[in-house]
């Protein structure tokens, strides 16, 4: 599933359409494509790991899954889940969930929980920490409502920066980690998307799918954490157990 980063990549990728009239609909999507012909894009948008497609009176949502794809100005050998052509170019999206958002879009979100957005109020965020104390630190940050656009790339290397174990409570972490974890959830989401736009993502990660502890020569474990049952890359010696 594409993180609250890549979704900006994308966001910047398709900015050449801003403006421009679709001028033909495709796909197996389910959704009145009828809607979308001869409308104008007025922006693209996003929310975490929502890709919006803003026109005048309503928005198109695109969520990725944990398979869905896109492809612009080219298709690939798979069934289009929609396709909007312009003038000049395309976008083909592929094994992903569509659905109208009516009005503004500002309506549906609340950005200041999206890392990435100028909106970002990390006090919002600390104080919906707050109400949770017996939620395990790995489930936390991988909600949307608190950490929009956080996947489990970004909890692993944040929790490994941080030296938090990912089955800490959140109501047992000292105040200054917690505020710690806030400023490095943002710091490193940034970082993501230079190194994905550069294409030298993995190359910097210290914990995700890693085997060896950078900071004491540990073994790394892995482990399925959490109700949600996402991979943790887990340095038991560095990385404190509240």
């Amino acid at each position: 599933m594409p993180e609250g980063p890549s979704i900006v990549l994308l966001k910047e990728e398709v900015d050449q359409f801003t403006g421009k009239q679709v001028i033909a609909v495709c796909g197996n999507s389910k959704i009145d494509q009828s809607r979308l012909l001869n409308k104008k894009v007025i922006a693209f948008n996003s929310w975490g790991k929502h890709f919006l497609i803003c026109f005048k009176g309503f928005a198109l949502r695109i969520h990725f899954l944990m398979f869905g794809s896109y492809r612009i100005n080219e298709k690939k050998d798979s069934p289009i889940r929609l396709g909007l052509t312009f003038k000049k170019g395309e976008i083909n999206f592929y094994a992903c969930a569509i659905k109208y958002l009516e009005g503004d879009v500002s309506t549906h979100y609340d950005f200041s929980s999206d890392v990435m957005n100028d909106e970002w109020n990390p006090k919002n965020a600390k104080a919906k920490l707050k109400a949770i104390p017996e939620t395990l630190i790995c489930d936390a940050l991988l909600e949307q409502d608190i950490f929009s656009g956080v996947g489990n790339i970004i909890k692993n290397e944040v929790l490994y920066r941080v030296r938090v174990h990912p089955e800490s409570k959140v109501g047992k972490i000292p105040a200054p980690k917690i505020k710690k974890l806030l400023d490095e959830t943002r710091i490193y989401s940034f970082q993501f998307l230079d190194w994905k736009r550069n294409y030298e993502l993995k190359k910097h990660w210290l914990a995700h799918t890693k085997k060896t502890c950078l900071r004491c020569n540990n073994s790394l474990i892995k482990k399925y954490t959490g109700v949600k049952k996402r991979r943790s890359f887990i340095c038991e010696n560095c990385q404190q157990l509240y």
